[in-house]
C-alpha cells in the first residue's frame, strides 16, 4: 500500500479549515510527506519524542514554521503519521511475500526476513516506534494499537499453522513474544560492518527460532527401563 493510500484513509475531520496531512492526495505532497516523515524520525530518534519540538522538525524538514503547522497540527501528529505508515508498509509487504508461500516453516522464515529487513533500512523509525509506543492516545493510539493487535495475530497465526503441520503443542503467545524479543532490538547492536546483511540474519535467526520451538514442542518419549 502506498503513502498516499494510507494518509487517505485517515478519518480526522479537517480542523478551522486547515487540510490536514491525511486529506492532500497530490502526489507530489506524497513524495514530500515521505521525506518529512523521514526527517521527523531522525529528530524524534536524537532528541527523543518530548525533547524535540515542532522549531526542530521545522529545521529538519526544510520548511518553514507555518509551512509545518499548515500541514501538521502538532508533533502528535506527526508521530501518528510515522507509526501507522511504518506498521501499515510492514503488514502490506509480508501479506504479499506470503502470497505463494505454503510450507508453514518458510512462512516464518518470510515473517523474520521481511520485519528485519524493515528494521535495518529504517532503524530510525523503528526506534522511535519502539520507545514511543505509548505515547500516542485517545483515537490515534486506538488506531495504531489494532494495527499492531493485526500484526501479532499474523505472526500468531503462522505459529498455529506450524504446530497443527508438525503436531507440536506450545504456547502460541509465549512463541510469539519470544520472537518479538528476539527481532525488535537489532536496531541496538547490528553494526552494518561487522554484522551479517537482512538476508543472512533472518536464516540464522531463523533456524534458531524454529529449532527452539520444534525441539521443545515435540513429545517427550518416556524412557523405559529394562529388567534385569
Amino acid at each position: 500500500m502506498s503513502l498516499a493510500a494510507i494518509e487517505t484513509q485517515s478519518q480526522e475531520p479537517v480542523k478551522n479549515g486547515r487540510k490536514s496531512a491525511s486529506e492532500v492526495p497530490d502526489t507530489r505532497f506524497d513524495r514530500r510527506l515521505a521525506d518529512v516523515l523521514t526527517h521527523a524520525s531522525r529528530i524524534f530518534w536524537e532528541k527523543g519524542y518530548e525533547g524535540a519540538s515542532m522549531r526542530d522538525l521545522s529545521r529538519a524538514t526544510g520548511m518553514s514554521l507555518a509551512g509545518l503547522y499548515h500541514y501538521f497540527e502538532s508533533k502528535e501528529e506527526l508521530l501518528y503519521l510515522i507509526q501507522k505508515h511504518t506498521f501499515t508498509t510492514i503488514i502490506e509487504r509480508l501479506r504479499q511475500r506470503l502470497e505463494d508461500a505454503t510450507d508453514p516453516e518458510e512462512r516464518i522464515r518470510i515473517f523474520i526476513h521481511n520485519h528485519l529487513e524493515y528494521f535495518l533500512a529504517n532503524k530510525e523509525a523503528m526506534k522511535v516506534l519502539t520507545h514511543e509506543d505509548e505515547t500516542l492516545k485517545n483515537g490515534r493510539g486506538a488506531e495504531i494499537a489494532a494495527i499492531k493487535r493485526d500484526y501479532y495475530r499474523i505472526c500468531l497465526g503462522l505459529l498455529e499453522e506450524l504446530g497443527r503441520a508438525q503436531g507440536l503443542q506450545f504456547s502460541g503467545r509465549l512463541a510469539v513474544l519470544s520472537l518479538f524479543g528476539m527481532v525488535n532490538w537489532i536496531y541496538t547492536w547490528h553494526n552494518p560492518r561487522i554484522d551479517a546483511d537482512a538476508n543472512s540474519l533472518a536464516r540464522q535467526m531463523g533456524d534458531l527460532f524454529l529449532h527452539g520451538v520444534i525441539h521443545a514442542a515435540k513429545p517427550k518419549r518416556k524412557n523405559s527401563k529394562r529388567k534385569l
